[in-house]
């Protein structure tokens, strides 16, 4: 497995709470704002949709890529932080 981010281990470490999307590993400036714009505003929005789609990986890759144009490792990466957010806390 590859190595996890400052961002991923900061997020996967407790409540998702009332984070901002942008706290998502992956989801930068950029990608956040697209989020925003359609009314992904914060991560728990984005956790809700990761569960909607039942943890798929493909599906919510494909739906991220879609929503707001996220590259494959900006997929991967967000994946892999809601994935073991997931393990920890569901």
């Amino acid at each position: 497995m590859s190595s996890t981010s400052q961002k991923h281990k900061d997020f996967v470490v407790g409540p998702i709470g009332d984070k901002p999307v942008s706290a998502l590993a992956g989801i930068g400036e950029v990608l956040g704002e697209r989020l925003e714009e359609k009314g992904f505003d914060k991560a728990y929005v984005i956790l809700g949709q990761f569960l909607v789609l039942k943890k798929e990986e493909d599906l919510f890759r494909d739906w991220l890529k879609h929503i707001c144009g996220a590259n494959s490792k900006q997929q991967g990466d967000c994946f892999a932080c809601l994935n073991e957010w997931c393990d920890a806390f569901l």
